[in-house]
C-alpha cells in the first residue's frame, strides 16, 4: 500500500516557503496570509513528525530533512504542471500559453500580436495576465514574460532586456501646483509606489542626489497600469519606464518632468520550463519576441 500523503496546500506551502525562503513571499505568491503558511508548514511537518525550517527572527532556512524534501516536492509539482499543459493540448495541440505582466500586454505587446499571428498562423496563442510581481507561473502556461532578480532551478531563462524607470505626472496636477524645479521639489507631491518595488522612489531620490527622507506613499498599487492611471489623473507622481508611457507621453496625457532615470528592479526574461527551450512553439515566439524587441530600441536601450 501507498502511504497516506499529507495534504496537497501543506505540502504546496512548504514548496513556495522552500523556494522562497520566506514565509511572507510564499504566502503573497499564494495569496494566502503568513500565518496560514506558517500553520500548513507546521502541520507538515508534525504529519512528518521532522523539522523541515529552522525559523529564525527575521528569515528562514532549510534543516538537512528540508533540504532532502524541498527538490523532491519541486519535482512532484513540476511535473504535475507538465502534465496539466499536456492535458490541456490533447484538443489544442498548439496552443502557446503566455504568462505577462496586464501593463505590458495593454501598452505593448497586443499591439504588435496582429503581426505574429500573420507570421505564424499555425500558432493561437493564449494570454495569461498577472498585475503582480511574481515568478513565472510554471503550472499553467508554456512560456511567460517575467521580471526576475534571480532564476529559479528548473526554469531556463532567455534575456530579454533591462529597462529604466523615471517618475511621471499628470499636466492637472503642474497646472494646479505649479512647475517642477528641482528633483527634490517631488517630496512635496503625493508619490505613488508600486508594490512589488517599494525601494523605487528611495532609489531614484539617490541617483536624483536627493538625501530627504522619502514620505510615504500617496497610494501603492499592484500594477504600473494602476499607478499611470492614477498619475494622469493627477492623483500623484509614479515612476514607470518608457514601453509603459510613450504613448501617454506623446499625447500629452503625461509629463516627464526629470530627465533621470533608475534601472527598473530586475531584469525582464523570457521563461519557460527546462526542456521547453526548444519547444517549436516557444522557439518561433521567442524569436519573433526578439525580433519585436530589437525594433524599438527605444525601449531596450
Amino acid at each position: 500500500m501507498n502511504p497516506r500523503l499529507p495534504p496537497l496546500n501543506a505540502l504546496r506551502a512548504f514548496e513556495a516557503a522552500a523556494r522562497h525562503l520566506s514565509f511572507r513571499q510564499a504566502a503573497d505568491e499564494l495569496s494566502v496570509t503568513h500565518s496560514a503558511i506558517s500553520h500548513q508548514v507546521r502541520a507538515l511537518e508534525q504529519a512528518l513528525d521532522v523539522q523541515l525550517f529552522e525559523r529564525r527572527p527575521r528569515n528562514v532556512t532549510l534543516t538537512p530533512a528540508g533540504e532532502v524534501f524541498s527538490p523532491i516536492i519541486k519535482d512532484a509539482f513540476d511535473r504535475i504542471g507538465r502534465g496539466v499543459q499536456l492535458v490541456k493540448s490533447i484538443d489544442e495541440p498548439n496552443v502557446l500559453t503566455v504568462q505577462v505582466y496586464v501593463t505590458m500586454a495593454l501598452r505593448w505587446l497586443i499591439p504588435r500580436f496582429p503581426r505574429f499571428r500573420r507570421e505564424n498562423p499555425d500558432i493561437p496563442i493564449r494570454l495569461n495576465t498577472s498585475y503582480l510581481d511574481w515568478a513565472f507561473d510554471r503550472g499553467n502556461v508554456d512560456v511567460g514574460i517575467v521580471i526576475a532578480d534571480h532564476h529559479e532551478a528548473g526554469v531556463h531563462y532567455h534575456h530579454l532586456f533591462d529597462s529604466q524607470v523615471f517618475p511621471v505626472c499628470g499636466p492637472s496636477l503642474l497646472d494646479e501646483h505649479g512647475r517642477l524645479e528641482r528633483p527634490e521639489d517631488l517630496l512635496r507631491y503625493p508619490l505613488l509606489h508600486i508594490h512589488p518595488a517599494p525601494d523605487d522612489w528611495s532609489r531614484w531620490f539617490e541617483m536624483a542626489g536627493v538625501r530627504a527622507r522619502v514620505p510615504p506613499p500617496g497610494a501603492t498599487y499592484d500594477s504600473f497600469l494602476l499607478a499611470l492611471e492614477a498619475a494622469m489623473g493627477g492623483q500623484g507622481i509614479a515612476l514607470t519606464s518608457i514601453m509603459f508611457a510613450r504613448e501617454d507621453l506623446k499625447a500629452g496625457r503625461l509629463i516627464k518632468p526629470f530627465d533621470i532615470s533608475i534601472p527598473q528592479h530586475g531584469q525582464w526574461y523570457l521563461a519557460c520550463l527546462e526542456g521547453m527551450d526548444s519547444d517549436l512553439r516557444v522557439v518561433r515566439f521567442r524569436q519573433w519576441l526578439v525580433k519585436e524587441l530589437a525594433d524599438d530600441p527605444e525601449v531596450v536601450s
